[in-house]
């Protein structure tokens, strides 16, 4: 299970939308995945200097309200693309995964990035539709951004299978 840059730099700006019940999903889903002897990996913004994911500052921090477990990963990335100048797929070829579920911050930029990358690396993906949130964009409500992405990720072509399933759907 990915979990992607859920920290606390993400309060900062217009509100996210229904973060709260977001956490509360990803913490029923994660601990799920640990009691099936499965591995939850943060994934951590690394901003630049000044900016609200700028390392070391409270901004950077995950969000307290995430259950975390000692043995989580954590992978630090400075692009949108958690793949792309780290060592997750390294890290998720060693665990290997039957399937990575997707959860997290920022709907249309880096969850959207990780599911199309997770795709290209030929990882079975589920994306969970009720596990990702986002604000309000200049052009597009929240809402209506995620039902736009849940649309494309569904007809993503991909050499493994893409899935969008709801927490309760995963845990039932």
């Amino acid at each position: 299970m990915l979990i992607v840059d859920l920290q606390v730099g993400l309060l900062n700006g217009a509100p996210k939308h229904d973060l709260s019940g977001v956490i509360q999903r990803i913490n029923r889903l994660a601990a799920r995945v640990r009691a099936r002897s499965g591995r939850v990996v943060f994934i951590r913004h690394c901003g630049a200097t000044g900016d609200d994911f700028e390392p070391q500052t409270s901004g950077w921090q995950f969000l307290p309200e995430l259950e975390r477990d000692p043995a989580d990963i954590v992978v630090q990335k400075d692009l949108n693309d958690p793949f792309t100048g780290t060592d997750l797929h390294d890290r998720l070829r060693d665990i290997a995964p039957d399937r990575v579920l997707i959860t997290g911050w920022a709907t249309d930029l880096c969850v959207d990035a990780t599911v199309r990358s997770a795709v290209s690396h030929h990882h079975h993906v589920v994306v969970v539709t009720d596990g990702h949130t986002l604000n309000d964009r200049p052009h597009l409500d929240a809402a209506s951004v995620i039902r736009h992405h849940h649309w494309v990720w569904s007809e993503l072509i991909t050499r493994k299978s893409i899935k969008l399933a709801s927490t309760d759907e995963l845990l039932g």
